[in-house]
């Protein structure tokens, strides 16, 4: 439960609603790609329809048949930068970490802009490997702002938490928070390490804040409700486990906290 706002973009798209929009939607995507990989047929050299095709096979989770015409792509075109990244998120998308961190790695070897070196940095933070914090201060090195820098910090807070470093990970969390305040995904971590050593009362404050910044965020109603329940508060963790299921029903912990608060 880790959406990462500076992370997202148009290769992640996700899909919301009830599932019968969501069959809708999945058919529509479906007619896109048959259409697309029809006309990439008839010009198997057009680089903008291949693009589209792999955009929209991504969007319904076809990242091996993706992945192979982003292939197709770079056979011609090995040095850019832009297709690598393409390559490395749909690698991660697809659970294959080691070879994402590969693709990040020739991306930034071509050129290293900051949005690739977050993303290596992030997949390094999670596996507790300390080039996270190499790459975060290169990236601080550019001064590139206060949102850059909120997501050095949080990154490299990521990273202590991981290795179980509490202290350090609660002052990179509230540095970035302190260079943005938006960045909700700081307070859900920073409240996961009191969750964890079972301080509910402090988690569930923070995970109060974090829904001040985002309102609609499932994953923030979802702790609360996980607060409320360890802290004996039936009705208040059905009320929030129902807010969170309602935001996203696809929160299938969100369901079977509902399921636990009414059974």
């Amino acid at each position: 439960m880790k959406p990462w706002s500076f992370l997202l973009t148009t290769l992640f798209l996700m899909s919301c609603g009830s599932n019968g929009k969501n069959d809708n939607m999945d058919h529509a995507k479906a007619s896109v790609v048959k259409n697309l990989s029809e006309e990439l047929r008839h010009h198997p050299d057009s680089s903008v329809l291949r693009m589209q095709l792999i955009n929209s096979l991504d969007s319904l989770q076809q990242f091996l048949v993706a992945i192979k015409h982003t292939d197709s792509l770079l056979a011609k075109d090995s040095m850019n930068e832009g297709l690598w990244v393409t390559k490395a998120h749909l690698q991660e998308s697809n659970r294959d970490t080691i070879n994402a961190i590969i693709s990040y790695e020739k991306a930034i070897s071509i050129y290293p802009a900051i949005e690739p070196q977050l993303y290596l940095a992030n997949l390094f933070a999670e596996k507790k490997n300390p080039k996270a914090l190499w790459l975060c201060t290169n990236v601080l090195k550019m001064g590139q702002g206060r949102e850059t820098d909120a997501n050095c910090s949080f990154i490299a807070a990521i990273y202590f938490a991981r290795i179980g470093n509490s202290e350090k990970a609660i002052e990179g969390f509230d540095k970035a928070i302190a260079d943005n305040y938006t960045l909700t995904d700081a307070y859900l971590e920073k409240g996961f390490i009191y969750y964890d050593k079972k301080d509910y009362n402090q988690a569930l404050k923070i995970f109060q804040t974090a829904r001040k910044v985002s309102s609609t965020n499932a994953d923030v109603y979802y702790w609360i409700a996980k607060c409320n329940e360890a802290m004996g508060n039936k009705e208040e963790a059905l009320i929030n486990y129902q807010r969170a299921l309602g935001l996203d029903r696809n929160l299938k912990d969100a369901k079977a906290g509902v399921e636990r608060m009414e059974g």
